[in-house]
């Protein structure tokens, strides 16, 4: 039993899925995607934007095929790329199965509105000869007409149903290397769907909220009912999706994985808000010690705080603390011991330097 219970989320046990060198499911972590949004016949900039999101720390990212040139062009940007690469499809069943044979590591699609079962079948039938797997992505803008008769609106109860007939209808031909989504940029919709289908299929699942919005209300949104989600145990794979720089999604979602202990991943800094009992800026501290230690990916804990209310408390529960003192000199503790003092001169450098090295520490 853990030490501490109330820090414990237990995550629901799901089915394994390849993609590429990447496993989603099982008690393998919580992958965090991103997608491109350069127009995919651009080879070069799509090349550029993907290793862009694979240096911010992305596992998967996603690339729309729209079109025939899109999908012949996905070969080539697969080609020069190490990441796995997910292709994006809607309505035209060719393009899934020109994404397939180009290279892709997983089709997203909503089966849905692919086409009668033919297409269905020849779509499966390129998934198993090209070792693709498939996400059954069922969102609350695009369900099929009968479920919204039949529903009168998107519902968790519509999203479930979609899901579930998709699941079924590649069930029956005898394909399994499924993931499966149920987004709606409503918050209480999304968590509601997915605790649905969580209790009734054990298929890796990838969270999300569409359509969040920019980087802070976006941020906000995905926050709760990704988070939410996270919290229940629920969740293989995410995406924050955001009107911003694909870079942005990954690190929102690396620090919402990382709040919940979900995922080791790069700086983690607690910091104040700072207010009249600083003794030295905080919030310009923290804005240049995160500039100068984007590049770190290994996981390390850095306390910044302003002054002795709290400080000495948060630093013994980080690798590197500094706490704000007077006559402009600051403590600083390694592994939540006090070590020495400093003074402002240099503040933001030394922090750096001193980080730098206990990452070294911490990691050889």
């Amino acid at each position: 039993m853990s030490i501490r219970p109330y820090r414990d989320i237990n995550r629901r046990k799901t089915k394994v899925v390849n993609l590429g060198n990447i496993k989603v499911g099982g008690d393998n972590p919580i992958s965090v995607q991103s997608m491109t949004n350069t127009l995919t016949t651009d080879i070069k900039a799509t090349i550029n934007q993907i290793n862009e999101i694979q240096n911010e720390g992305a596992d998967l990212v996603r690339v729309s095929c729209p079109d025939q040139s899109s999908t012949k062009a996905l070969k080539e940007i697969i080609k020069n790329v190490s990441i796995p690469v997910i292709a994006d499809i809607h309505f035209h069943y060719k393009r899934a199965i020109e994404a397939a044979e180009s290279g892709a590591n997983c089709l997203r699609i909503n089966p849905g509105n692919i086409g009668n079962k033919n297409n269905i079948k020849e779509v499966v039938k390129a998934a198993k000869d090209n070792d693709c797997s498939i996400r059954v992505g069922v969102n609350a803008g695009s369900l099929e007409k009968d479920i919204l008769e039949k529903f009168k609106e998107p519902c968790p109860e519509a999203l479930v149903e979609s899901a579930l007939r998709n699941i079924k209808f590649l069930e029956d031909e005898d394909f399994y290397a499924l993931k499966v989504s149920v987004k709606s940029s409503d918050v209480f919709l999304t968590i509601e769907a997915y605790r649905q289908l969580s209790k009734v299929t054990d298929y890796p699942l990838h969270l999300g909220i569409t359509e969040a919005g920019g980087y802070v209300s976006g941020s906000i949104k995905s926050s709760i009912g990704v988070g939410t989600l996270l919290l229940d145990g629920i969740g293989d794979t995410i995406r924050v999706s955001l009107s911003d720089h694909p870079t942005q999604e990954v690190k929102v979602g690396f620090e919402m994985l990382k709040s919940l202990n979900l995922r080791d991943y790069g700086v983690t800094i607690i910091s104040c808000p700072s207010c009249a009992r600083q003794q030295f800026d905080v919030i310009e501290t923290v804005k240049n010690v995160e500039s100068k230690l984007a590049h770190i990916k290994k996981p390390i804990t850095v306390s910044i705080i302003g002054c002795v209310v709290n400080g000495p408390g948060e630093a013994t529960m980080t690798n590197i603390g500094i706490t704000g003192g007077g006559n402009n000199t600051h403590m600083v503790y390694v592994d939540g011991k006090k070590s020495h003092r400093i003074q402002n001169e240099n503040l933001v450098d030394y922090l750096v330097e001193k980080i730098e090295e206990k990452v070294e520490l911490l990691h050889q």
